[in-house]
Protein backbone atom coordinates (compact mmCIF):
# COMPACT_ATOMS: atom_id res chain seq x y z
CA UNK A 1 0.00 0.00 0.00
CA UNK A 2 1.77 3.45 -0.83
CA UNK A 3 1.87 6.42 1.76
CA UNK A 4 0.10 9.41 1.13
CA UNK A 5 2.63 11.48 1.83
CA UNK A 6 4.51 10.30 -1.48
CA UNK A 7 2.21 11.90 -3.58
CA UNK A 8 2.76 15.63 -5.14
CA UNK A 9 -0.56 17.43 -5.09
CA UNK A 10 -0.83 17.07 -8.84
CA UNK A 11 -0.62 13.11 -8.69
CA UNK A 12 -3.63 12.99 -5.83
CA UNK A 13 -5.30 15.66 -8.52
CA UNK A 14 -4.52 12.90 -11.11
CA UNK A 15 -5.73 10.09 -8.69
CA UNK A 16 -9.11 11.53 -7.71
CA UNK A 17 -10.28 12.43 -11.68
CA UNK A 18 -9.33 8.47 -12.45
CA UNK A 19 -11.84 7.56 -9.82
CA UNK A 20 -13.82 9.83 -11.00
CA UNK A 21 -13.73 12.57 -8.34
CA UNK A 22 -13.56 16.55 -8.31
CA UNK A 23 -9.76 17.65 -8.62
CA UNK A 24 -10.14 19.96 -6.25
CA UNK A 25 -10.26 16.94 -3.38
CA UNK A 26 -6.75 16.92 -3.75
CA UNK A 27 -6.15 20.29 -1.86
CA UNK A 28 -9.18 19.16 0.71
CA UNK A 29 -6.16 16.41 1.56
CA UNK A 30 -3.39 18.64 1.39
CA UNK A 31 -5.22 20.67 3.59
CA UNK A 32 -5.66 17.77 6.32
CA UNK A 33 -2.43 16.44 5.83
CA UNK A 34 -0.54 19.34 6.07
CA UNK A 35 -2.37 22.51 7.50
CA UNK A 36 -4.02 20.40 10.33
CA UNK A 37 -1.73 17.79 10.18
CA UNK A 38 -4.42 14.74 10.93
CA UNK A 39 -3.39 11.29 10.70
CA UNK A 40 -5.96 9.02 9.67
CA UNK A 41 -8.53 9.72 6.60
CA UNK A 42 -11.74 9.36 9.19
CA UNK A 43 -10.32 12.70 10.90
CA UNK A 44 -10.81 14.60 7.42
CA UNK A 45 -14.56 15.44 7.84
CA UNK A 46 -15.36 17.05 4.88
CA UNK A 47 -15.04 13.73 2.99
CA UNK A 48 -17.56 11.70 2.57
CA UNK A 49 -17.64 8.50 4.27
CA UNK A 50 -17.95 6.26 1.04
CA UNK A 51 -14.33 8.46 0.11
CA UNK A 52 -12.61 8.22 3.61
CA UNK A 53 -13.52 4.16 3.43
CA UNK A 54 -11.50 4.19 -0.05
CA UNK A 55 -8.08 6.42 0.60
CA UNK A 56 -8.04 4.22 3.82
CA UNK A 57 -8.22 0.76 1.40
CA UNK A 58 -5.35 2.00 -0.77
CA UNK A 59 -2.99 4.01 0.98
CA UNK A 60 -1.30 4.38 3.78
CA UNK A 61 -0.67 7.23 6.15
CA UNK A 62 1.72 5.27 8.37
CA UNK A 63 4.73 7.47 9.86
CA UNK A 64 8.23 6.47 10.64
CA UNK A 65 9.33 7.08 14.75
CA UNK A 66 11.60 9.42 16.53
CA UNK A 67 14.22 6.81 18.50
CA UNK A 68 16.58 9.26 19.85
CA UNK A 69 16.45 13.22 20.27
CA UNK A 70 19.86 14.66 21.53
CA UNK A 71 19.76 18.34 22.64
CA UNK A 72 22.42 21.32 23.34
CA UNK A 73 21.68 25.11 23.09
CA UNK A 74 21.27 25.70 18.75
CA UNK A 75 20.91 22.28 17.98
CA UNK A 76 18.54 19.14 17.71
CA UNK A 77 20.06 16.13 16.59
CA UNK A 78 17.23 13.29 15.38
CA UNK A 79 17.63 9.61 15.10
CA UNK A 80 14.77 8.36 13.05
CA UNK A 81 13.69 4.40 13.20
CA UNK A 82 11.67 3.96 9.51
CA UNK A 83 9.03 1.29 9.53
CA UNK A 84 10.90 -1.67 8.09
CA UNK A 85 13.83 -0.95 11.21
CA UNK A 86 16.18 0.81 9.28
CA UNK A 87 17.45 4.17 11.16
CA UNK A 88 17.90 7.82 9.44
CA UNK A 89 18.60 11.03 11.13
CA UNK A 90 18.39 15.07 10.97
CA UNK A 91 19.95 17.79 12.52
CA UNK A 92 17.82 20.90 13.29
CA UNK A 93 20.06 24.23 13.86
CA UNK A 94 18.61 27.40 15.14
CA UNK A 95 19.94 30.60 13.14
CA UNK A 96 19.13 34.19 13.59
CA UNK A 97 17.46 34.57 10.74
CA UNK A 98 15.55 31.01 11.53
CA UNK A 99 15.34 27.42 12.24
CA UNK A 100 16.99 25.44 9.64
CA UNK A 101 16.75 21.43 8.94
CA UNK A 102 19.60 19.28 7.77
CA UNK A 103 17.80 15.77 5.84
CA UNK A 104 18.60 12.66 4.94
CA UNK A 105 18.12 11.14 1.32
CA UNK A 106 19.60 7.98 1.90
CA UNK A 107 20.06 4.70 4.69
CA UNK A 108 23.60 4.86 4.19
CA UNK A 109 25.91 6.53 1.57
CA UNK A 110 27.86 4.60 -1.10
CA UNK A 111 29.78 7.46 -2.30
CA UNK A 112 32.48 6.39 0.30
CA UNK A 113 33.93 10.00 1.44
CA UNK A 114 37.15 9.19 3.65
CA UNK A 115 36.00 11.81 6.23
CA UNK A 116 31.89 11.06 6.87
CA UNK A 117 30.87 9.72 8.88
CA UNK A 118 27.64 8.05 6.97
CA UNK A 119 30.11 6.51 4.20
CA UNK A 120 31.16 4.13 6.99
CA UNK A 121 27.87 2.00 6.67
CA UNK A 122 26.91 1.45 3.14
CA UNK A 123 23.64 2.07 1.69
CA UNK A 124 21.34 -0.12 2.09
CA UNK A 125 18.68 1.69 0.01
CA UNK A 126 17.24 5.14 -1.07
CA UNK A 127 14.69 6.60 1.06
CA UNK A 128 11.05 7.31 -0.19
CA UNK A 129 10.05 10.57 -0.60
CA UNK A 130 7.53 9.86 2.05
CA UNK A 131 10.36 9.21 4.62
CA UNK A 132 12.13 12.72 3.56
CA UNK A 133 8.33 14.61 4.42
CA UNK A 134 8.23 12.76 7.33
CA UNK A 135 11.41 13.53 8.73
CA UNK A 136 9.94 17.28 8.45
CA UNK A 137 6.74 16.67 10.12
CA UNK A 138 7.58 14.82 12.91
CA UNK A 139 10.39 17.95 13.76
CA UNK A 140 8.22 20.15 13.72
CA UNK A 141 5.86 18.31 15.72
CA UNK A 142 8.28 18.01 18.34
CA UNK A 143 9.49 22.10 18.56
CA UNK A 144 5.90 23.03 17.78
CA UNK A 145 7.56 25.94 15.24
CA UNK A 146 7.70 26.22 11.83
CA UNK A 147 10.98 25.39 9.95
CA UNK A 148 11.91 28.29 8.00
CA UNK A 149 14.43 26.00 5.66
CA UNK A 150 15.72 23.11 4.64
CA UNK A 151 19.06 21.27 3.47
CA UNK A 152 18.91 18.27 2.23
CA UNK A 153 23.08 17.16 2.82
CA UNK A 154 21.98 14.23 6.01
CA UNK A 155 22.78 10.94 5.42
CA UNK A 156 23.19 9.73 1.40
CA UNK A 157 23.61 11.31 -1.79
CA UNK A 158 20.72 13.44 -2.60
CA UNK A 159 21.00 12.65 -6.43
CA UNK A 160 21.82 8.74 -6.25
CA UNK A 161 18.15 9.40 -4.96
CA UNK A 162 17.09 12.12 -7.71
CA UNK A 163 13.13 11.13 -8.08
CA UNK A 164 12.58 11.22 -4.87
CA UNK A 165 14.36 14.28 -3.55
CA UNK A 166 12.86 16.09 -6.41
CA UNK A 167 9.26 14.66 -4.86
CA UNK A 168 10.39 15.59 -1.66
CA UNK A 169 11.09 19.25 -2.46
CA UNK A 170 7.82 19.79 -4.68
CA UNK A 171 6.01 18.58 -1.55
CA UNK A 172 7.72 20.90 1.31
CA UNK A 173 8.01 24.16 -1.82
CA UNK A 174 3.95 23.70 -2.13
CA UNK A 175 1.70 26.53 -0.85
CA UNK A 176 -0.53 23.29 -0.32
CA UNK A 177 2.18 21.67 1.61
CA UNK A 178 4.88 22.44 4.14
CA UNK A 179 4.96 25.48 2.03
CA UNK A 180 8.95 26.37 2.02
CA UNK A 181 9.95 28.92 -0.23
CA UNK A 182 12.32 27.47 -2.64
CA UNK A 183 15.08 29.54 -2.00
CA UNK A 184 15.10 28.46 1.17
CA UNK A 185 15.36 24.76 -0.02
CA UNK A 186 19.25 23.63 -0.35
CA UNK A 187 20.00 20.15 -2.17
CA UNK A 188 23.72 19.25 -1.82
CA UNK A 189 25.55 17.16 -3.87
CA UNK A 190 29.51 15.67 -4.03
CA UNK A 191 29.61 16.45 -7.69
CA UNK A 192 27.28 13.47 -9.83
CA UNK A 193 27.08 15.65 -12.85
CA UNK A 194 24.55 13.67 -14.74
CA UNK A 195 21.88 14.78 -12.37
CA UNK A 196 23.48 18.20 -12.27
CA UNK A 197 22.71 18.92 -15.88
CA UNK A 198 19.38 17.42 -15.00
CA UNK A 199 18.80 19.61 -12.27
CA UNK A 200 19.60 22.79 -14.19
CA UNK A 201 16.42 21.73 -16.60
CA UNK A 202 14.17 21.46 -13.73
CA UNK A 203 13.00 25.43 -13.58
CA UNK A 204 13.01 25.41 -9.96
CA UNK A 205 14.66 28.33 -7.68
CA UNK A 206 15.90 26.00 -5.27
CA UNK A 207 19.59 26.22 -4.24
CA UNK A 208 22.74 23.64 -5.54
CA UNK A 209 25.32 23.11 -3.04
CA UNK A 210 28.95 21.12 -4.21
CA UNK A 211 30.20 19.25 -1.25
CA UNK A 212 33.97 19.95 -3.08
CA UNK A 213 36.50 20.04 -0.29
CA UNK A 214 39.44 19.99 -2.69
CA UNK A 215 41.15 22.14 -4.96
CA UNK A 216 42.75 19.43 -7.06
CA UNK A 217 42.19 16.17 -8.02
CA UNK A 218 44.91 15.03 -6.37
CA UNK A 219 43.82 15.61 -2.77
CA UNK A 220 39.91 15.13 -3.93
CA UNK A 221 40.86 11.86 -5.63
CA UNK A 222 42.35 10.92 -1.88
CA UNK A 223 39.43 11.31 -0.01
CA UNK A 224 36.23 11.36 -2.26
CA UNK A 225 36.18 8.63 -4.73
CA UNK A 226 33.87 10.15 -6.66
CA UNK A 227 36.20 12.48 -8.48
CA UNK A 228 37.83 9.49 -10.15
CA UNK A 229 34.29 9.18 -11.77
CA UNK A 230 33.75 12.80 -12.23
CA UNK A 231 37.03 14.53 -12.48
CA UNK A 232 37.11 18.14 -10.69
CA UNK A 233 38.11 20.17 -14.47
CA UNK A 234 34.32 18.55 -15.67
CA UNK A 235 32.87 19.36 -12.48
CA UNK A 236 33.62 22.78 -12.73
CA UNK A 237 32.55 22.62 -16.05
CA UNK A 238 28.91 21.70 -16.03
CA UNK A 239 28.48 24.26 -12.98
CA UNK A 240 29.54 26.94 -15.27
CA UNK A 241 26.88 25.63 -17.28
CA UNK A 242 24.81 25.48 -14.93
CA UNK A 243 25.22 29.03 -13.06
CA UNK A 244 24.85 30.11 -16.61
CA UNK A 245 21.49 28.31 -17.93
CA UNK A 246 20.01 28.77 -14.22
CA UNK A 247 21.68 32.61 -13.65
CA UNK A 248 21.77 31.19 -9.62
CA UNK A 249 24.94 31.06 -7.32
CA UNK A 250 26.18 28.04 -6.22
CA UNK A 251 27.63 27.41 -2.56
CA UNK A 252 31.01 25.40 -2.33
CA UNK A 253 30.87 23.73 0.66
CA UNK A 254 34.75 23.15 1.56
CA UNK A 255 35.25 21.02 5.05
CA UNK A 256 38.88 22.14 6.69
CA UNK A 257 40.88 18.90 7.30
CA UNK A 258 43.78 19.10 9.34
CA UNK A 259 47.40 19.26 7.12
CA UNK A 260 44.93 17.72 4.13
CA UNK A 261 43.55 20.48 2.02
CA UNK A 262 44.07 23.73 4.23
CA UNK A 263 47.29 25.20 3.66
CA UNK A 264 47.49 28.71 1.75
CA UNK A 265 48.94 26.69 -1.04
CA UNK A 266 45.32 25.04 -1.17
CA UNK A 267 43.60 28.14 -0.88
CA UNK A 268 45.22 29.72 -3.78
CA UNK A 269 44.76 26.93 -5.79
CA UNK A 270 40.92 27.01 -4.89
CA UNK A 271 40.81 30.39 -5.60
CA UNK A 272 42.19 29.83 -9.10
CA UNK A 273 39.71 27.48 -9.43
CA UNK A 274 36.83 29.31 -9.01
CA UNK A 275 37.58 32.80 -9.86
CA UNK A 276 34.92 34.46 -12.02
CA UNK A 277 32.22 32.07 -10.85
CA UNK A 278 29.03 33.16 -9.69
CA UNK A 279 29.80 30.91 -6.13
CA UNK A 280 30.30 31.34 -2.71
CA UNK A 281 32.62 29.37 -0.79
CA UNK A 282 31.23 28.38 2.61
CA UNK A 283 34.40 27.15 5.35
CA UNK A 284 33.33 24.14 7.61
CA UNK A 285 35.25 23.36 10.56
CA UNK A 286 35.30 19.38 10.75
CA UNK A 287 32.99 17.56 13.55
CA UNK A 288 35.44 14.89 14.33
CA UNK A 289 34.40 11.32 15.12
CA UNK A 290 36.08 8.49 16.98
CA UNK A 291 35.90 6.60 14.28
CA UNK A 292 38.06 8.63 11.45
CA UNK A 293 41.69 9.94 11.61
CA UNK A 294 40.75 13.22 9.91
CA UNK A 295 41.44 16.18 12.53
CA UNK A 296 39.75 19.44 12.15
CA UNK A 297 41.58 22.87 11.41
CA UNK A 298 42.47 25.07 13.93
CA UNK A 299 40.82 28.33 14.40
CA UNK A 300 43.80 30.17 13.16
CA UNK A 301 44.29 28.12 10.00
CA UNK A 302 40.67 28.34 9.22
CA UNK A 303 41.02 32.34 9.35
CA UNK A 304 44.26 32.39 7.36
CA UNK A 305 42.28 30.38 4.65
CA UNK A 306 39.25 32.54 4.84
CA UNK A 307 41.80 35.70 4.75
CA UNK A 308 43.69 34.56 1.60
CA UNK A 309 40.36 33.78 -0.62
CA UNK A 310 39.00 37.12 0.53
CA UNK A 311 42.05 38.72 -1.14
CA UNK A 312 41.70 36.81 -4.00
CA UNK A 313 38.42 38.33 -4.53
CA UNK A 314 35.96 35.10 -3.48
CA UNK A 315 33.09 35.45 -1.51
CA UNK A 316 33.58 33.13 1.11
CA UNK A 317 32.21 32.81 5.04
CA UNK A 318 32.89 30.36 7.78
CA UNK A 319 30.00 28.07 9.15
CA UNK A 320 28.57 28.46 12.43
CA UNK A 321 30.02 25.15 14.64
CA UNK A 322 26.89 23.27 15.39
CA UNK A 323 26.20 20.18 17.89
CA UNK A 324 29.95 19.71 18.70
CA UNK A 325 28.91 18.38 22.17
CA UNK A 326 26.31 16.03 20.82
CA UNK A 327 26.93 13.32 17.90
CA UNK A 328 25.49 16.12 15.03
CA UNK A 329 28.48 14.72 12.36
CA UNK A 330 26.20 12.61 9.56
CA UNK A 331 25.80 9.35 10.80
CA UNK A 332 27.58 10.02 13.93
CA UNK A 333 24.07 8.74 15.84
CA UNK A 334 23.10 5.98 13.21
CA UNK A 335 26.47 4.65 13.68
CA UNK A 336 26.15 4.00 16.98
CA UNK A 337 22.58 2.39 16.99
CA UNK A 338 23.23 0.00 14.11
CA UNK A 339 26.80 -1.05 15.32
CA UNK A 340 26.01 -1.78 19.02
Amino acid sequence: MDNIYNYKIEDLEDYFLSIGEKKFKAKQIYDWLYVKRVRSFYDMTNIKKELQDKLSSQFSMEFIKIKTIQKSDLTNKYLFQLLDGNYIEAVLMRHDYGISVCVSSQVGCNMGCKFCESGRLKKVRNLETYEMVQEILLIESDIKERIDSVVIMGIGEPFDNYNNVMNFIRIINSPYGINIGARHITVSTCGLIPKIKDFMLENIQVNLAISLHAPNDFIRNSIMPVNKAYSLVELIEVLKEYISKTNRRVTIEYVMLNNVNDSIDNAMELAKLLRGMNVYVNLIPYNETSNLEFKKSSKDTVMKFYDALKKQGINVTIRKEFGGNIDAACGQLRAKEVIK
